[in-house]
């Protein structure tokens, strides 16, 4: 199997720094399942092409351990030499280690840049999906995709093509984020593996994919079919990924925490006894979604509240601080999505908690539209990151339900701020940080709902910033505390 990676960036020859490799020797590198041959095509000024051939031994493959390991590899005669698979992952972990890790020994400074990219696959697998399933990996992460339909027979046109594409990447990326890409994508495409997967596949995909999966459209199915659809290890993944689809790049994010952190002083002590290790991915800054989550829990703590509804709930990121809230006496989480409701499950441990904590939480299934008694009778309401996903003309519906039926005490509300998506450099000028988004209001169109939900249902209402709250367009979140008025 063969990939090619050119740059046209003047000089072009520092891809021989970027990867680690002099183009102008041709190297040799023995792995388990054969051998990888590192060489250059061009080397100019003007043009440099990288190629990585990787000769698998399918005979080794069937005699060898890897027989054991679960994939497709009881054949003499399979297609694991020429399409791109695992072991093409496993050759770029290996011979360009040091690229995806992004460093650059001699010039550093390369590692940050970002140049013209061009990476070849001549023969890529594509069973599942077809061209469209190849396109949704990469075009959302910046790519011009080129794909070209592989016959199955040239000699025989009339038996049409194959299930395998050939499949061209132009963009402007640094080299590690191409590397990253192509080293968590295809296995996905070939949607096996040729080793056993366990524990250690998570810790490897949140390393190389935690800062482009996390806002990626298609990241269920890529964590599924990167972990072979062991749904166990699937679950954990998304949980540590910290998933919140309006974060950018990395680098968005990291600004983001630093801002707020420098605002709000070390956060470490205030919410040290509600948050998990195993939430959050090791040495990682905080995320807009961890402030968010944090600033809302403040809020209920303040409160003082002994029942809370998260309404829409999804995977159950509050009600996992919530339940270490030892003033809690009932928390229950709504959501119309089973299977966000499965992860909640899941996430919270319940088969695992000691009866007096287990009876304390509950998921219930149910839509956010119609009134529903079991929500009914709490302290505090939560509505985290939720109204933007409703159609404008079902809003009254919820509002209904949420101010009049269920009528808590205290009632917090959060939502984008439509505003701020101009500091967000991955997002298109116009377009909104989620495909489900079905708006996202300005600060302006936000504070006017609040306050017309105050007067009309008998609340007093306080706005606040989540996250850096910019000068110029404000806070990338916004939150509402509605408390009832006295009677």
């Amino acid at each position: 199997m063969l990939l090619t990676i050119s740059t046209t960036m003047p000089p072009a020859t520092d891809l021989g720094y970027l990867l680690h490799k002099n183009p102008s020797r041709a190297q040799v590198f023995t792995l388990k399942f054969g051998t990888a041959h590192v060489f250059y095509t061009d080397a100019d000024d003007t043009r440099c092409t990288a190629c990585l051939l990787v000769d698998v031994d399918p005979v080794h493959l069937v005699r060898g351990k890897e027989k054991a390991s679960g994939g497709l590899l009881d054949q003499y005669v399979n297609d694991r030499p020429f399409a791109a698979s695992s072991f093409l992952s496993v050759a770029i972990g290996d011979v360009f280690s040091t690229a995806l890790q992004g460093r650059c020994r001699d010039k550093p400074e390369l590692a940050g840049r970002s140049i013209p990219l061009t990476a070849h696959l001549p023969v890529v697998p594509a069973r599942r999906g077809g061209a469209d399933f190849l396109r949704s990996l990469f075009e959302p992460l910046g790519y011009q995709v080129e794909l070209t339909p592989i016959p199955l027979d040239e000699r025989f046109p009339a038996w049409g093509d194959s299930a395998c594409f050939s499949l061209t990447l132009t963009a402007e990326k640094r080299i590690q984020e191409l590397l990253s890409h192509l080293y968590v994508l295809v296995p996905v495409l070939d949607n096996d593996k040729h080793y056993w997967v366990g524990g250690d596949e998570v810790d490897k995909l949140l390393r190389h994919g935690g800062d482009w999966l996390a806002h990626h459209p298609e990241k269920g199915k890529i964590t599924r079919r990167y972990l072979r659809h062991k749904w166990s290890l699937a679950r954990d993944a998304l949980a540590r990924l910290e998933i919140i689809e309006e974060e950018g790049t990395e680098e968005t994010a990291d600004a983001a925490a630093d801002e707020a952190v420098t605002a709000q002083g070390d956060p470490s002590e205030k919410a040290a006894s509600s948050i998990s290790e195993e939430e959050a991915v090791v040495e990682a800054p905080l995320s807009l979604n961890e402030i968010r989550q944090r600033e809302v829990l403040a809020v209920l703590q303040e409160s003082c509240a002994e029942s809370v509804v998260d309404l829409g709930c999804g995977d159950g990121k509050l009600l996992v601080r919530l339940i270490r809230e030892k003033r809690l006496k009932r928390g229950v989480g709504l959501d119309v999505s089973s299977r966000a409701l499965e992860i909640a499950e899941a996430r919270l441990r319940l088969d695992r908690l000691h009866p007096s904590v287990r009876e304390r939480i509950t998921l219930l299934h149910g839509a956010l539209t119609y009134r529903d008694a079991r929500i009914e009778g709490f302290d505090a309401a939560t509505v985290i990151e939720v109204i933007e996903h409703l159609e404008p003309n079902r809003l009254a519906a919820f509002e209904r339900v949420l101010f009049d039926c269920t009528r808590p005490r205290l009632a917090v509300v959060t939502t984008p701020n439509v505003e701020y998506n101009v500091r967000f450099s991955f997002l298109p000028e116009g377009k909104l940080r989620h495909s489900d988004h079905r708006f996202e209001w300005d600060r302006r169109q936000f504070r006017d709902w609040c306050n017309r939900m105050a007067e009309q249902h008998g609340y007093t209402v306080t706005l606040r910033p989540v996250g850096p709250d910019d000068p110029e367009v404000g806070p990338p979140t916004q939150m509402a505390v509605f408390e009832r008025s006295e009677q």
